[in-house]
């Protein structure tokens, strides 16, 4: 069974699944204090999602990963609300999100720190995938860590190395934000791979940043999946340029290999939200089916391709059981 917000279903009800979408990515502290200077207002905002995931449904997709983890505003009783409406399946991630250091809570708590102990943040992952989310009932489906330009920090590897001890307790599969320019996805499969982690568990996100095949075919030959998850990002890498790279590696047949998606959100308080519309015109729930399936299609990529990354290759990933299940 696969966990949703809404309970757990079976694998074949996933559907087509875009597997790196938010619904709001927000920074709480800056909302609760400053709030004029974004203005996130629930009363229009969840709305406002509910409207978009319905419009997603009507172009096709059954299923969206939403891996809006700690560092990014999760907030789990806001996304029950929407999902309550709409006739998409959501699931939700556990982990911690950072660049640098870990957040001022844990510098005091775990190993190499003044009160050393086991590191709490594999506990609160663990519970999240057994238990529920801060008494919602609602499972995590998977884990969630990142590594941007700085590297493999302190601070990131502790995370990291937490993501792949509750992975070993849980089974659970683990998605990773990247900064593919500097091929950041080798190091984290290196750190995974130190800790014991099945890199057929693994989905490297964001890799769709890149259109160096080389780096792309080492992640993928090493087993793991291939995050082409920011189509609309076009001030990253252009559109033509994505379309293309994704081509290439299903012509060589890695299809298997890779998931689609967006990395959209229906909010998000980092950029101003009145300069996105001309910033990034594409980057939206509907660009994959509107835009980028029919570009894959005139490039030559089949119907089994397509349904391989948008069907078979999440359903995959998200199917798993406990260690100790029978």
């Amino acid at each position: 069974m696969v966990e949703t917000v809404r309970g757990a279903i079976a694998p074949e009800a996933l559907g087509r699944v875009l597997m790196h979408e938010h619904l709001f990515v927000l920074s709480p502290e800056f909302a609760a204090n400053y709030p004029e200077h974004e203005g996130f207002r629930e009363e229009e905002h969840v709305p406002e999602a509910i409207r978009r995931l319905r419009e997603l449904k009507d172009a096709g997709i059954d299923t969206i990963v939403d891996p809006t983890v700690i560092g990014l505003g999760r907030y789990i009783p806001r996304v029950q609300r929407v999902a309550a409406e709409v006739d998409v399946n959501i699931v939700v991630a556990t982990g911690l999100y950072t660049y640098n250091d870990v957040p001022h809570y844990l510098h005091y708590r775990g190993p190499g720190t003044l009160l050393q102990g086991e590191d709490p943040l594999i506990g609160m992952f663990v519970g999240d995938l057994r238990e529920g989310i801060a008494g919602t009932g609602v499972k995590a489906g998977l884990l969630k860590c990142a590594t941007d330009e700085p590297g493999v920090t302190p601070g990131v590897e502790r995370v990291l190395r937490a993501v792949a001890k509750a992975h070993a307790e849980t089974g659970a599969p683990i998605m990773t934000h990247t900064h593919a320019g500097t091929r950041r996805g080798l190091e984290q499969q290196d750190i995974f791979a130190s800790e014991g982690v099945d890199l057929t568990r693994v989905l490297i996100g964001h890799s769709g940043d890149s259109a160096d095949l080389g780096y792309l075919l080492e992640l993928a030959d090493r087993g793991s999946l291939l995050g082409m998850d920011r189509f609309g990002l076009d001030l990253l890498l252009p559109f033509e340029e994505r379309v293309n790279t994704v081509a290439a590696l299903c012509e060589r047949g890695y299809a298997g290999s890779m998931v689609l998606s967006h990395d959209a959100s229906c909010y998000i308080d980092w950029l101003p939200a009145e300069q996105l519309p001309s910033l990034t015109p594409n980057w939206h729930y509907l660009h994959i089916t509107r835009d980028v399936l029919p570009a894959l299609r005139e490039r030559g990529v089949s119907e089994t391709d397509i349904t391989t990354m948008l069907v078979d290759n999440p359903r995959r990933f998200l199917s798993w059981r406990y260690p100790d299940a029978s």
